[in-house]
């Protein structure tokens, strides 16, 4: 398995150093325009660019998670929708061009999403949490209500769309599920909140390209038993998003990963055991003494410990990284 980091724009910095000397030798990013400067991936120099940044920093850009351009359109299915995976498409031809092999993407149209960022944890660090009575105060959005099934539409029509496109450029598509797996959020339907919706989305196509990240701390949130997952979706699995939560789909917190109810151990045993080599990475990480919160989920410090205990319990378990 490869342990990755995300990055988020191509703007080197801190994070860039502490990673290599981690040892981290491939990168994911996202490459949103507010985050670059720059146009979005389906603008092939744009992404060339971006390559050349890591690469002159010591990575090598693997792949590319999260939206890389405004997706309401094709996960709302509003007008301008053909247009926005038109560009899909050919930024599924410029990452082919370049080797970048991977697309972590969602359907969430509302994001991955949290009623408070500031939730104490162990020794005071800052941790993220769900309360569904919480998010159900919360307001509509612009968009009014869409029907789950609306939102199951919308991702039939986007698979047809673009997958064709990923086989030939030899690219991935890895579908992360909803986080958190509620079944709305401010009106819009969310549809991947457990397994059997991921295995709904699975016999929509058989095509090669048309795999899963397996988000740990997502499918624990919904209490689903990791290691009978894994086994059956061994095939399907393309990245793996390694994390903790304590609590239930409707009310949760996240934790650090020696912190919460899975036993990390039999986690990646379980994975060793599948067989699974694919790329892998410490997700959602507390906040710790002397970071801002502004990246909640994502800022250093946190992922020091992740990687440091993730690659500990790696080595022991003989697993190469």
């Amino acid at each position: 398995m490869n342990l990755t980091f995300l990055f988020f724009g191509n703007r080197p910095d801190e994070k860039w150093t502490l990673a290599r000397q981690m040892g981290i030798g491939t990168a994911l990013a996202k490459l949103a325009p507010d985050l670059t400067g720059d146009l979005p991936p389906w603008d092939f120099d744009s992404l060339q660019r971006s390559k050349q940044i890591f690469a002159e920093n010591g990575f090598e850009l693997i792949g590319l998670e999260g939206d890389q351009f405004d997706m309401s359109r094709i996960k709302l299915g509003l007008p301008g929708r053909d247009e926005d995976l038109e560009r899909y498409r050919q930024m599924l031809t410029n990452m082919g061009r370049l080797g970048i092999t991977l697309l972590c993407y969602n359907f969430m149209a509302t994001g991955w999403y949290r009623t408070d960022i500031a939730i104490p944890e162990r020794g005071g660090a800052l941790v993220s949490g769900f309360d569904g009575q919480v998010a159900a105060r919360q307001p509509l959005t612009e968009w009014g209500e869409v029907s789950a099934q609306k939102i199951w539409d919308n991702y039939g029509y986007f698979l047809e769309a673009v997958l064709p496109t990923a086989e030939r450029a030899g690219v991935q598509l890895a579908l992360h599920p909803d986080d958190p797996p509620v079944p709305s959020l401010r009106g819009i339907g969310r549809i991947f909140v457990n397994a059997d919706a991921t295995r709904r989305a699975l016999r929509l196509s058989d095509s090669p390209a048309h795999g899963l990240t397996f988000c740990q701390g997502t499918y624990v949130t919904m209490g689903e038993n990791i290691p009978a997952l894994v086994d059956e979706w061994k095939d399907r699995i393309r990245f793996i998003h390694l994390r903790d939560v304590a609590g239930t789909a409707e009310n949760f917190r996240e934790t650090f990963h020696d912190n919460g109810p899975t036993d990390m151990v039999a986690a990646l045993r379980t994975y060793r055991d599948a067989g699974l080599d694919v790329l892998l990475r410490s997700d959602h990480v507390p906040t710790m003494a002397g970071e801002s919160n502004d990246r909640h989920g994502y800022e250093m410090k946190g992922n020091l410990f992740g990687i440091g205990y993730l690659k500990g319990i790696m080595d022991a378990l003989g697993i190469d990284h």
